[in-house]
């Protein structure tokens, strides 16, 4: 809509014309673009080619004409599957003969996120350390996030050792050199071993609850295992170490509860009939 305009002639009509669409469909997208949007109006100021007011601003500006984003956006949260089931899931990735299942074992084993496991790089681990390294780039928060491996995610390292390709690298690797395995290769693997209604993210929830709710890990050791930014600045300034020991114990515990037998031998999938 405004591509082809001089950003000098960007009106508030313009801005309105291209949020007012998805603004409540797509409540999220819409608040990052017309943040870019800003920006971009912003940086012409600055270099002279525009003047007045940000047509694109949010307060005292579209504020006034746009519905709050409370208003639109309720929040969702990721279909979790609960930690007690997880014991039979892990059992079921662990027998299966694929790549995806391997990943995501490994992902719930270190609580990483799907992306972060998907990605991982024989040279972020270090067998010896019993750690996984990961860099910050492709951590959410920008910082590195070193992960310590339990037994059994040594294991799972060491059954896809064998499908290593030195071109890439990747620790799980998918299809193609190159690229990993795909967010939707590790959804249909929890499908297969949970059934529907569930998301890979969700398993992280599983994990947090589990700290919560069956061991007596403080707080910051659940938070710190989930790479979350501590968002009370003081506290954050006062605690910099990565609480590396303690989350290895408690990862271990992690591991051996997942491994625990599950009851009767016989576990139903759920969300399939």
């Amino acid at each position: 809509m405004i591509g082809n305009k001089p950003v000098q002639a960007v009106t508030i009509d313009d801005v309105l014309s291209i949020l007012t669409p998805i603004w409540t469909m797509k409540p999220e997208t819409a608040s990052r673009l017309r943040g870019r949007i800003e920006k971009v109006l912003d940086y012409a100021r600055a270099q002279g080619w525009r003047a007045g007011d940000n047509p694109a601003a949010r307060k005292g500006n579209l504020d006034h004409l746009l519905a709050p984003r409370s208003k639109v956006a309720s929040v969702r949260h990721h279909a979790a599957l609960p930690y007690a089931e997880l014991a039979a899931v892990m059992a079921r990735l662990l027998a299966a003969d694929a790549v995806s299942a391997h990943c995501l074992a490994f992902t719930i084993l270190t609580a990483a996120r799907s992306g972060e496991a998907r990605g991982a790089r024989w040279d972020e681990i270090d067998m010896q350390a019993r750690t996984w390294t990961i860099p910050p780039a492709r951590m959410k928060a920008g910082r590195p996030h070193r992960v310590p491996l339990s037994d059994a995610a040594l294991a799972v390292l060491l059954a896809v050792k064998p499908l290593q390709r030195t071109p890439d690298g990747l620790v799980f690797p998918g299809g193609r050199i190159g690229r990993p395995l795909s967010d939707v290769g590790l959804s249909k693997a929890l499908t297969a071993a949970a059934g529907e209604g569930f998301t890979v993210h969700g398993c992280r929830s599983g994990f947090r609850d589990w700290c919560a709710e069956m061991t007596a890990y403080p707080r910051e050791i659940a938070e710190a295992a989930l790479a979350h930014t501590n968002s009370d600045r003081t506290e954050a300034a006062y605690q910099r170490s990565d609480l590396i020991e303690r989350r290895t114990r408690m990862m271990q515990d992690w591991a051996d509860y997942l491994a625990r037998p599950v009851a009767g031998g016989v576990v139903p999938i759920r969300g399939q009939k």
